[in-house]
């Protein structure tokens, strides 16, 4: 498989497997929860309470290793009957840079082709909408506030 290595940041990270496992909203969810509570909570601000909601549990939970290690997080729910959103991405400090958020985004893509929806929609910090651009999603809705930070809708129609 290929090995993704971290460029620019002085680090001679490489990571020689990458491993996605999707969970279920009533499986143990304690690993993506962790990551999302260290990104989303410890380094954005955001609340606890605010980060771990209902939707969790209807929701399906893509757990991504690297060589082992619990690193990247992402959650898909059906919205209406042709749309899954996609949201809660993150992945852990130390492994940015590996290009591991596009495989998130990559296989979160495929597994709502798989689940047979039309469309893909996020709701993207807007400092990262670039980033989705990207990988094919365009925005379809204006700016807004999300917590303390602004966001942006966006989507990809899927084949």
């Amino acid at each position: 498989g290929a090995v993704y290595r971290r460029k620019g940041l002085g680090s001679n990270m490489e990571i020689r497997q990458l491993s996605a496992q999707w969970l279920a909203g009533d499986e143990d969810l304690s690993q993506p929860f962790a990551i999302r509570l260290r990104v989303f909570c410890d380094e954005q601000g955001y609340a606890p309470d605010m980060e771990l909601d209902d939707t969790d549990k209807r929701a399906r939970h893509l757990l991504l290793s690297a060589d082992g290690i619990p690193v990247g997080t992402g959650r898909l729910y059906w919205k209406t009957k042709d749309t899954v959103a996609l949201g809660r991405i993150a992945v852990l400090k130390d492994y940015r840079g590996c290009h591991l958020g596009q495989r998130i985004v990559e296989e979160m893509v495929a597994e709502t082709c798989r689940m047979g929806a039309k469309r893909a929609e996020l709701d993207a910090q807007c400092r990262a909408a670039g980033f989705y651009r990207k990988l094919g999603f365009s925005i379809c809705g204006p700016q807004h506030m999300d917590g303390h930070a602004p966001h942006i809708l966006m989507e990809k129609f899927l084949p």
